[in-house]
């Protein structure tokens, strides 16, 4: 039930951001790197096209050239980041383990993307949306896409629940569940970036109880399951 985050990173500021297929080239790649430290380091506001092009050893014409305009840039840099986001969420999803386990991973991941930076550029975006029309609409629907995989795990999770047994009241959809999650989610990566250390202690202690909940729930449903398999004969 682990959020699976489609607009994070799992690299460090710096690390080069390179298609996995390696289609686009190591100046658009040298273009993107620098655009994602700037974003990090100083923020949308403060974004300088030239002084990205100055960072990436290229003539600020050649930004214009691969991405048209300085908002479709912070977007090809968010989605490029996306890229090693989703190879990471699908290799713990494939990987197997509980739902408790998932969360726990989904955790390390977190605090993962808020040192790397990541966390903090798509603040920035999001902030930047909110008086930017262009902006938002290339940037909303990014973030709902996050929002629809939550709601998909959700959904995977209370479906396996339930086939073992283990089934939650009617109030606890998949949709409210997921509504939960991701909004909480967002709230604290704000929290997380002003440094507001009463919330944090309060985010921690949500968070280990959801870890704890999913630890009962995994616990029912290896139970369930132990009781309805067939039992070998007696002599």
């Amino acid at each position: 039930m682990a959020p699976s985050r489609a607009n994070r990173s799992a690299g460090a500021p710096g690390a080069t951001l390179r298609s996995p297929d390696g289609d686009l080239g190591a100046t658009r790649d040298r273009i993107l790197d620098a655009a994602f430290r700037r974003l990090v380091t100083e923020g949308y506001a403060a974004l300088s096209v030239r002084e990205i092009a100055k960072d990436a050893g290229v003539n600020h014409a050649l930004i214009n050239y691969h991405f048209r305009s300085k908002d479709q840039l912070v977007i090809d840099v968010l989605d490029a980041v996306n890229q090693k986001l989703l190879a990471r969420q699908a290799a713990m999803y494939q990987a197997g383990g509980s739902f408790a386990e998932k969360w726990s991973n989904a955790r390390r991941f977190y605090e993962s993307d808020l040192e790397s930076g990541f966390v903090r550029m798509q603040a920035e975006l999001w902030a930047a949306s909110l008086s930017n029309p262009g902006l938002r609409e290339k940037f909303l629907p990014r973030l709902l896409a996050w929002k629809q995989i939550v709601l998909e795990v959700v959904r995977e999770a209370l479906a396996a629940y339930e086939a073992e047994g283990v089934k939650l009241p009617p109030p606890f959809t998949p949709e409210v569940i997921a509504c939960w999650i991701s909004e909480f989610w967002l709230g604290m990566e704000f929290a997380d970036l002003l440094g507001v250390k009463a919330e944090q202690v309060q985010h921690k202690a949500a968070l280990d109880a959801v870890q704890w909940l999913l630890e009962r729930l995994d616990s029912d449903r290896r139970k369930s399951a132990a009781r309805a398999a067939p039992r070998g004969r007696t002599r």
